[in-house]
């Protein structure tokens, strides 16, 4: 059986990526430098000669729309199906979902918890904290986002292995990768650079994940370069 690789994309740049807005469960659509970009990813990985074989993403437009771009990159649109798993979706910050991501990150946060920089918190704090200052009942608790996102991407990895493995391309959000990778390597916060577009390779055998790399983006500067040429 052939060994089962999750490579796991961060979606395009989004309007409010742009505006500097918290995404969360909210959604807007890849501005059009956000669709360049995947579109260099897919070319990037078009060359890199791999073959893929099952495509899957959170049900979040953006994540969609992401999806979408590769596939067409790569001839695969009407090859192999695209499916979809809520539980890959980025955070949901509640009555903060939409807001300025320095309101939340830079004051309401540090307020909080009567610290500086949020970067200083687990991820376990800063979710929880989301919770607390939740005015809308929407936000989750640690322990719901934690099980969610690792139980939907172990799914996943199962699917794939059971119909005998490969190369899977899955897009999610820039928190929920976060969120995966601090899990399997039992870190409490690992304050990761995971820009759009970037891709983590999970290799999944014998029921364990293994990360392989982190925020890869050769696959987009490469994809870039011919773009220009």
């Amino acid at each position: 059986m052939a060994k089962t690789n999750l490579y796991v994309i961060r979606h395009g740049k989004t309007m409010f990526n742009t505006m500097g807005r918290a995404q969360g469960w909210s959604d807007t659509p890849l501005t059009p430098e956000g669709e360049r970009g995947i579109q260099a990813l897919g070319i990037g990985l078009r060359e890199s000669g791999l073959d893929f074989t099952h495509a899957y993403s959170s049900d979040s437009g953006r994540a969609i729309q992401t999806m979408g771009i590769i596939l067409d990159e790569l001839g695969l649109k009407d090859q192999i199906p695209h499916r979809f798993d809520k539980r890959i979706r980025e955070w949901c910050f509640g009555s903060f979902d939409g807001a300025y991501g320095s309101e939340l990150f830079h004051g309401v946060i540090p307020r909080l918890y009567h610290i500086t920089n949020y970067k200083d918190l687990s991820l376990e704090d800063l979710v929880n904290g989301i919770y607390q200052v939740d005015t809308a009942d929407w936000a989750e608790t640690w322990e719901a986002v934690s099980h969610r996102i690792l139980e939907g991407f172990t799914a996943i990895a199962k699917a794939v292995e059971e119909q005998g493995g490969g190369n899977a391309l899955v897009v999610s959000h820039s928190w929920t990768i976060q969120t995966l990778i601090c899990l399997l390597q039992s870190k409490a916060n690992l304050n990761l650079p995971l820009p759009n577009g970037s891709v983590s390779l999970l290799e999944y055998e014998d029921g364990q994940f293994t990360v392989r790399s982190i925020g890869d983006a050769s696959y987009r500067q490469i994809g870039e370069a011919i773009q220009k040429d």
